[in-house]
C-alpha cells in the first residue's frame, strides 16, 4: 500500500520535471498540460483510495487512477513521437505508467472478484435463512 503512495508521488514528481523542461511554446503548452494533469492526478486518486472508502468505492477509484494512468501513457506516446521533450525521459515515463497500469488492474481484478464472492454469499446466505 505504501509503496503503491511512493510510487505514484514519484512518478507525478517526474512528471513536473519533465514539463518544466519542455520549450515554451504552445504545442509544449497544450500538451505538457494534459500530462501534467493527468499524470498527477493519478496518485492524487491512489492517496484518496487509501484513505479508509469501503472495498467497492476503493475499487472504484483505483479503477480511476487506471483510466488515468491510460490517459497519460496516450500523451506521453504522442509526446516522445512529436520530439517536443527530451526523448530518454519520456520513455522511462512510459515505462513506470506501463508497471502502473498492471498494478491498478491487477488491484481492480482482485477486488471485483472478492465483491462477487461477498455478494455471492450474501445471497446463499439469505437464500439458505
Amino acid at each position: 500500500m505504501q509503496e503503491l503512495r511512493e510510487r505514484t508521488y514519484e512518478f507525478s514528481l517526474e512528471i513536473i520535471k519533465l514539463i518544466q523542461n519542455m520549450p515554451n511554446n504552445q504545442v509544449s503548452k497544450i500538451l505538457g498540460g494534459q500530462i501534467l494533469r493527468s499524470g498527477t492526478s493519478i496518485g492524487a486518486n491512489v492517496e484518496e483510495a487509501y484513505s479508509g472508502l469501503t472495498r467497492k468505492e476503493f475499487s472504484y477509484i483505483i479503477n480511476i487512477s487506471r483510466k488515468e494512468s491510460n490517459e497519460t501513457r496516450y500523451w506521453l506516446k504522442l509526446l516522445l513521437n512529436s520530439n517536443i521533450a527530451d526523448k530518454e525521459q519520456v520513455k522511462n515515463l512510459l515505462v513506470g505508467i506501463e508497471e502502473l497500469i498492471k498494478i491498478f488492474t491487477s488491484i481492480v481484478k482482485k477486488c471485483r472478484a472478492s465483491l462477487i464472492i461477498i455478494l455471492t454469499l450474501n445471497f446463499l446466505l439469505l437464500t439458505c435463512s
